[in-house]
């Protein structure tokens, strides 16, 4: 099964990092209350996500993105690992 990294954002320049198989689906689930820590701070929209990957390459992936905490790192990670 291939995974995905993604990056969520809202109005108040929020974001939230996660992996997901269903990327679209994830969204949904985050913008109906499903996942606590995104519920308060919904709505949301995705901003990007990763070429299609293994499970423990996106998990990888996600914590170089958490760790960037945007700026150029984060940047350069959503260009060289783009869909």
């Amino acid at each position: 099964m291939n995974y995905f990294a993604y990056i969520l954002r809202n109005a108040d320049a929020r974001s939230y990092i996660g992996i997901s198989a269903d990327p679209v689906n994830r969204l949904a689930q985050h913008n109906s209350g499903e996942s606590k820590w995104t519920a308060k701070y919904q709505p949301w929209t995705l901003e990007w996500t990763s070429r299609p990957m293994s499970l423990g390459d996106a998990r990888r992936l996600e914590i170089k993105l958490k760790k960037q905490k945007g700026g150029v790192g984060e940047e350069t990670l959503k260009r060289d690992f783009g869909s």
